[in-house]
């Protein structure tokens, strides 16, 4: 099995992407470091998905570096994939859009199985965009408004309500109202960030997965395994 891989990096560290599993990532204070998170994050992945993946004789392909000025220890992340430019096909886009409203209908799932939804066992903490959402409720806002952050740098009209699933679904039914979306145009946001679909598509699975993993573990902590759900498969 093939794994390609994007590298974000800089002196606080090293976030790297499974390019032909969107979504997928690891993190760690070296590339090493990262690495070695790999096989394991692929079969949490692979368990997700429903799919069968043998990583027994796995090669790993370095498609793309990038030294960023971002703080990529807190997975801050601005990497404009090359292999997410060229237009998609209408298999390709269905198969992209049915990962992303999986990731939402799953996060709202494990959201709605959170018993204590304003508590936290979590201590206080700074990062990129401002003090970590330490609560089930906070994490669930904060991953669900994004949509029209996300949305909004393909130039689609999008908002943050009711909930993670229902705005995501309607966003991209907005989306496909335009003839050409499947040219997968490039654009580039007020901060310099280039988007394309493929980008949102997988940063959605991406940032999704980063903040369910937050709340599942502060959650079995806070409430006891058995009453939380976990349609993500992640491991303790």
């Amino acid at each position: 099995m093939d794994i390609f891989i994007i590298e974000e990096y800089n002196n606080g560290g090293h976030l790297i992407y499974a390019g032909n599993y969107p979504g997928a990532f690891v993190r760690g204070k070296t590339r090493a470091e990262a690495l070695e998170k790999l096989l394991a994050e692929l079969r949490q992945y692979a368990d997700w998905l429903g799919l069968s993946m043998d990583l027994s004789d796995c090669k790993v392909t370095v498609l793309q570096e990038k030294q960023s000025e971002l703080q990529i220890g807190d997975a801050d992340s601005d990497v404009h994939f090359e292999t997410e430019i060229p237009p998609l096909t209408r298999e390709e886009y269905e198969s992209l859009k049915a990962l992303a409203l999986k990731s939402a209908r799953d996060f709202l799932t494990l959201y709605e199985s959170v018993p204590d939804k304003a508590g936290t066992c979590l201590s206080p903490r700074k990062t990129f965009y401002g003090e970590i959402p330490r609560s089930a409720a906070k994490m669930y806002l904060h991953t669900k408004n994004v949509n029209n952050y996300y949305f909004g740098g393909i130039g689609v009209l999008a908002v943050n309500e009711p909930n993670i699933y229902a705005c995501r679904k309607a966003a991209f039914e907005t989306l496909e109202v335009q003839p050409d979306f499947l040219a997968n145009a490039v654009f580039t946001d007020r901060d310099g960030e280039q988007w394309t679909l493929r980008k949102v598509c997988r940063r959605f699975v991406w940032h999704d997965r980063i903040h369910a993993k937050a709340m599942y573990r502060m959650a079995i902590k806070l409430c006891g395994k058995n009453t939380i759900a976990n349609p993500f498969r992640f491991a303790l």
